[in-house]
């Protein structure tokens, strides 16, 4: 293993790891609840879209016909019998109405922060960015980008 790679895997906290669905070992970032397996973090995944299904009333066979499935076709990601590709998650979240940045926190949250508190307060800020006007957007980032230069020492904000 190279130098440039030992770095990077200390940099980010890597752990080298096994998952029975890889034959060689992994590197992956420890969570809050230590590391879930690939089928773990499915499963999370396919019941948060499952709840994003249930909050827009809509049932399986509904939610199918939008995606251009059979129900039972579609309902194998909920029970993640199917993987699903990014292109189907981009998908659902279109026709849910939902942030895919939603689902991945259901089944991720330790990408958002150290610690469970901290993931949580980024993922809810996150979630009120959203609903934002544009004008109002434009304004929180201009406010967000002078706060990081100042943070960093420097004196001019980048655009």
């Amino acid at each position: 293993m190279t130098t440039k790679l030992e770095s990077h895997i200390a940099d980010l906290g890597l752990v080298k790891t096994s998952d029975p669905e890889n034959e060689k070992p992994v590197y992956r970032r420890e969570g809050f609840d230590g590391i879930s397996a690939f089928a773990e973090l499915d499963d999370k995944i396919g019941e948060a879209l499952r709840n994003c299904r249930h909050s827009k009333n809509l049932s399986r066979a509904e939610l199918a016909t939008l995606v251009g499935l059979s129900e039972q076709v579609y309902g194998r990601y909920e029970r993640n019998s199917s993987k699903m590709h990014v292109s189907r998650l981009i998908h659902l979240s279109e026709v849910l109405g939902v942030s895919p940045l939603a689902m991945l926190f259901a089944a991720a949250p330790h990408l958002w922060g150290a610690t469970e508190k901290e993931a949580d307060t980024r993922f809810r800020m996150m979630k009120l960015l959203e609903d934002l006007p544009n004008d109002t957007m434009s304004s929180i980032v201009t406010l967000l980008e002078t706060v990081s230069v100042l943070q960093d020492g420097n004196t001019t904000p980048s655009k």
